[in-house]
């Protein structure tokens, strides 16, 4: 699921766009200010940034990013009141890759994150794939043995994402932040419910586990697997554990 960063202080201006996005079924995590979201946007695919802002504006915000080596392509939406073609112009030449003007409707606000999306990932995967275990993005649906997995959102999320990144060892906090988002107030012991749950829905012995491996002092990690499973003959549960 694609995360999208919002800077806005006004609070009802930052519920609504919150509202639309999520209602799109995007990932958002909302701030009032650069400083709070700042270390958000290292797990952002889009940043929809006010240009008033308290404190550093938007477009001063918009320069330290472009100058900065990780973040620098990240694709940003600009959202203001300020109208005018100069205006308008300043923001693009900063860096901003598209332009919003208040009030907006929430039918362009959605289609231009979603434009910024399709260009930042051309060629993202729509499926995903680990031996048995099959992940269909689009539909947002996951198999394994050809079995469709009955996942809360929540689970499908966190199982896709650690599929994609299949070998390599995610803490708890990262979790949080890569797939709960970092605006999440739960704590670390929400991700071990979940990987729990996750283990009865792919019939993962916790003890010695094809997919899901805990890796002492450091946290989860999604087993690279073949085609083939490793041991024959194991059923999934018919119960599916709710979040």
């Amino acid at each position: 699921m694609s995360h999208v960063v919002v800077i806005e202080d006004e609070g009802t201006v930052r519920d609504v766009l919150r509202f639309h996005l999520e209602r799109a079924g995007l990932r958002v995590s909302a701030f009032g200010s650069t400083r709070e979201a700042q270390d958000a946007l290292t797990a952002a695919d889009v940043l929809v940034l006010d240009w008033m802002l308290p404190g550093e504006s938007g477009l001063g915000f918009l320069r330290r990013l472009r100058a900065d080596q990780e973040l620098r392509r990240l694709p940003v939406l600009m959202l203001t009141a300020r109208a005018a073609e100069a205006e308008r112009v300043e923001g693009l030449e900063t860096g901003a890759d598209d332009y919003l003007t208040k009030p907006f409707s929430a039918a362009e606000l959605v289609a231009r994150v979603r434009a910024l999306l399709r260009r930042s990932q051309p060629d993202a995967p729509q499926h995903l794939g680990n031996g048995p275990l099959n992940i269909d993005l689009a539909a947002a649906e996951a198999r394994m043995d050809g079995r469709r997995l009955n996942l809360t959102r929540r689970e499908f999320d966190l199982l896709a994402f650690l599929t994609q990144h299949a070998g390599r060892v995610y803490s708890r906090t990262e979790l949080l932040d890569r797939v709960w988002g970092a605006d999440f107030l739960g704590g670390e012991r929400t991700v071990d419910q979940h990987v729990t749950q996750l283990r009865a829905h792919l019939g993962d012995d916790p003890g010695q586990p094809d997919f899901l491996e805990t890796v002492r002092g450091k946290g989860y990690r999604m087993r690279p697997r073949t085609a083939e499973r490793a041991e024959s003959g194991r059923t999934l549960p018919d119960r599916a554990e709710s979040a």
